[in-house]
């Protein structure tokens, strides 16, 4: 890796840890399918894989990222100034669209079936888009996770315009109006696309906010979610 960036790095490495010993870096930029940093300790020698997306970032980027790795990895506190900077320009619209083309292009999605023991995601779809979308919003790929996650329970990918729903729910003793939820809520985020204000990502913005709260059985469907 060239120097400069070594450099970056060792400047953010002392003002962190200005007593400790100066370990080696191997600092190298990969082809990821999204904005990835990752920073590991082996053998004394500290190893950083950073999205080939950030190469030509700005110096001052290079030394946000540099010292937002190093503080992570010796569990030091952040500064503030370097988390906005870098958050400011991974947020701003040219990153942000790079982002999106890497991970269309270099990403794949695995796609199970919208066909569930008890429920058929495409019939739920259906319904709900000509109960609360006049049937106009264009079906995106409705697919069941691989596995019963409990932490992510669904989810939309703009990148593949698939939406994905954990396998937990699929199941007879599923309340019909939390799996309608669910799936409603992510077909808000194809009508209400994340935007970015004043650097910052806006996922649920007043709109979408005020449209989910048109769904009827949004309190026995958010109760029921937080009981899982």
């Amino acid at each position: 890796m060239s120097s400069p960036l070594v450099a970056i790095f060792e400047e953010q490495y002392r003002a962190l840890r200005p007593r400790a010993p100066m370990p080696p870096f191997d600092i190298r930029f990969r082809r990821f399918t999204s904005l990835n940093t990752t920073i590991r300790l082996r053998e004394g020698r500290l190893h950083v894989r950073l999205s080939d997306i950030l190469e030509h970032a700005p110096e001052s980027v290079h030394e946000a990222i540099a010292h937002i790795l190093i503080a992570k990895i010796y569990k030091k506190p952040i500064a503030p100034v370097h988390a906005d900077r870098y958050r400011r320009h991974v947020s701003s619209e040219a990153v942000s669209r790079q982002a999106e083309h890497v991970r269309q292009t270099r990403g794949r999605k695995r796609i199970f079936t919208a066909q569930g023991h008890h429920f058929d995601l495409n019939e739920v779809f259906e319904t709900l888009n000509a109960r609360f979308f006049h049937g106009l919003m264009g079906r995106p790929v409705l697919t069941w996770s691989a596995h019963h996650a409990r932490r992510m329970l669904g989810h939309y990918d703009a990148a593949h315009n698939t939406i994905v729903v954990s396998r937990v729910f699929d199941r007879p003793d599923t309340p019909r109006a939390a799996i309608e939820y669910l799936l409603y809520h992510e077909m808000l985020h194809l009508k209400h696309p994340v935007s970015v204000k004043a650097g910052r990502r806006c996922v649920h913005s007043r709109e979408f906010q005020a449209e989910e709260r048109l769904f009827p059985h949004l309190d026995e469907a958010k109760a029921y979610l937080r009981r899982l």
